[in-house]
């Protein structure tokens, strides 16, 4: 640092490369041969988030985390994510460090300072986890497992309104060792996970530090490994979210970090901070980040076994599928035909009472409001409701009026229509609709436009991408479960035709032939052995190697069956999100999920979208629709996460 301008490269790399306890004694033989503060020559001749990450590597530990509380609490509003963050994940001990280190940097108490700026449950959980009490992991009483099982269920899912003093109780205090067992009884017992009734009952910051907790109780690593996802994905990185993991995670559990990030994320932690960050800065963050777990041979075993045990567990794992939308319990099609009539009878529309029917009754049901309106009126009630709403909102509407199989069908139909074709669509529905669907379509399609689906999609599409859709078209995957030994033969054809295995025993074209019929025809459980195989094998993940290796339409539609074998209702989320994103709303995209998959599957949908993207379907189509369209999606949405 000495003269002009300062050798920048020199002071990453000595600091990245000793330990915090190395570098206090660094602090200490600078004062001592100089007489200087290193800490205040570094803040001089650094400036930005270099200087941040370099100066907070500088810090011990819990003078560090006293810095970050202290930053979070000062000035106007509160970062609540930071203390959420340092407070749920820190041990007992590092507590007792870090009120210590607060005391004595700042001359204040930090519980206080807490208390005086948060309040509510928020505050008073703040303040169970400032004790730093949680009991220790030693014998674990099968009874108190059940005691706390039962007391949080009445506390929360039996009760009007909710109990929060319980929650934060036995969450604030239990060990962890306990807690895990109490969550998997939990799930026994009442057929949904804690996190699940958390976000049921409880909301807000309190909410979101509850299911910190509960992450951090389940695999610190996982919960540090999520926030670094989503401190660089997207538009912008969260830096002080970044600088404070890297540094506060760096000696503790950052290999453990990484595994998890590349078997979640399907790419490496260091490739992430790679493409997200610049300069010295960046330099900084891979030396502590330490591997790229992409390159050949990095993946440690380790990961290819935990991404292994990931596909083992979502095997196993039954989850219920649940819609928003369901049957009307005192449904009367009498008093629904005649308050549609009069809504769109003489001047003007009701809008208001034509959503509150439509979305609030099953698809069966509105077959027999149809029925129920012939009968009285002679009229056709499609024609009526065309004739009377427009735009976005009667494209929801009709669809939520035909049946499913129908509606599918015209779907298709549009999607290859006029000039240009939309293989988003294409490839969306026959992508992810079940046998018994795919047989539905066929038959709507040929009654509805005397013409076989198979023929449009040949006279409409063509090469490959088209031999995929027919194949999809045809609705034979198989049903079973899987054959281990099939399993393993198949993911060395898709090792192949990726071109990462070592061997090649066939020619290209009869390759691609059988990675088509793979992952068109195999049943879903088959599948995910396959993929389970091929991580195994290559120590790559397969919807990666896809991306990487192949293109265009081909790519696309293989990519969608794998996210749709993978978790259908993730990868329509995506969909819900990229619909919405950005300038302008894609209202047909929008329109198709939301119709198709109401009495599906639409309440895991939005659950997997608030996890990934932190906010609500809700809240997203509040922010990008207006009028009548939004208040009959979000009638359709059914609640807000």
């Amino acid at each position: 640092m000495k003269g002009f301008g300062s050798d920048k490269e020199a002071i990453l790399e000595l600091i990245t490369s000793r330990s915090n306890r190395q570098r206090q004694e660094i602090c200490q033989s600078y004062k001592s041969l100089y007489g200087k503060d290193l800490i205040a020559d570094l803040k001089y001749e650094l400036t930005g988030k270099f200087e941040r990450l370099i100066v907070g590597l500088m810090r011990p530990l819990a003078y560090c985390d006293a810095k970050e509380i202290k930053d979070a609490i000062s000035g106007i509003g509160t970062d609540e994510k930071c203390l959420i963050e340092i407070l749920a994940s820190r041990t007992n001990e590092q507590i007792h460090q870090l009120v210590a280190a607060y005391k004595d940097a700042y001359e204040r108490d930090l519980e206080a300072d807490i208390i005086g700026d948060t309040s509510g449950h928020f505050q008073k959980m703040l303040v169970v986890l400032l004790q730093g009490t949680r009991e220790d992991d030693d014998v674990v009483s099968e009874d108190l497992v059940q005691q706390d099982v039962q007391d949080l269920y009445e506390a929360g899912e039996l009760k009007w309104g909710t109990d929060e003093a319980q929650f934060i109780y036995i969450l604030g205090n239990r060990s962890k060792q306990h807690l895990r067992l109490v969550f998997d009884e939990y799930l026994k017992t009442t057929g949904k996970p804690i996190e699940a009734s958390i976000r049921g009952e409880l909301s807000g910051d309190f909410e979101k530090l509850m299911l910190a907790v509960v992450k951090c109780i389940r695999s610190t690593s996982e919960y540090f490994a999520e926030r670094l996802f989503k401190a660089m994905k997207g538009l912008g990185t969260r830096d002080n979210t970044l600088i404070r993991i890297m540094v506060s995670r760096s000696e503790l559990d950052m290999l453990d970090i990484r595994e998890i990030f590349r078997t979640k994320y399907e790419k490496s932690l260091y490739n992430m901070i790679k493409n997200d960050t610049s300069g010295e800065y960046k330099k900084a963050l891979l030396k502590l980040c330490g591997g790229d777990d992409d390159a050949a041979g990095q993946f440690f075993p380790e990961a290819a076994q935990v991404a292994y045990q990931m596909w083992e567990l979502s095997a196993v794992a039954r989850v219920e599928l649940k819609g928003t939308v369901r049957p009307a319990s005192d449904f009367n099609p009498d008093a629904d035909a005649k308050a549609l009539r009069k809504a769109m009878k003489g001047l003007g529309t009701d809008e208001g009472t034509i959503i509150d029917i439509i979305t609030h009754r099953s698809n069966a049901q509105r077959q027999q409001i149809r029925q129920t309106f012939k009968s009285h009126f002679g009229r056709d009630l499609m024609a009526d409701l065309k004739s009377e709403l427009s735009g976005d909102l009667a494209r929801l509407i009709l669809g939520l009026m035909m049946p499913p199989a129908h509606y599918d069908a015209k779907q298709l139909k549009k999607a290859m229509e006029g000039a240009g074709t939309d293989e988003k669509a294409l490839i969306e529905i026959l992508a992810t609709r079940t046998n018994a669907e795919i047989q539905a379509i066929n038959e709507a399609y040929k009654e509805d436009y005397h013409k076989s689906l198979e023929d449009a999609l040949s006279s409409d599409t063509s090469g490959h991408f088209k031999r995929i859709l027919i194949s999809l078209a045809t609705g034979n995957r198989e049903e079973g479960g899987e054959d281990r030994d099939q399993a393993r033969e198949d993911a060395q054809v898709a090792a192949e035709i990726l071109e990462i295995a070592d061997t090649s025993s066939g020619d290209k074209t009869s390759l691609e032939t059988r990675f088509m019929t793979i992952l068109c025809t195999r049943s879903y459980p088959h599948l995910r052995r396959v993929f389970q195989e091929f991580i195994k094998m290559t120590n790559y993940d397969v919807e990666h190697t896809i991306k990487k290796e192949m293109s265009g339409d081909v790519r696309d539609a293989f990519v969608a069956i794998v996210q749709s074998v993978k978790n259908k209702p993730l990868f329509f989320a995506d969909k819900l999100y990229k619909s919405m994103k950005g300038a302008g709303t894609d209202e047909k995209t929008l329109t198709r999920i939301m119709v198709s998959r109401s009495e599906i599957d639409l309440l895991n949908i939005r659950r997997e979208f608030i996890e990934k993207y932190d906010k609500s379907v809700h809240q997203a189509i509040e922010g990008d629709t207006s009028g009548d369209f939004m208040k009959a999606l979000l009638a359709i949405c059914g609640g807000e996460d």
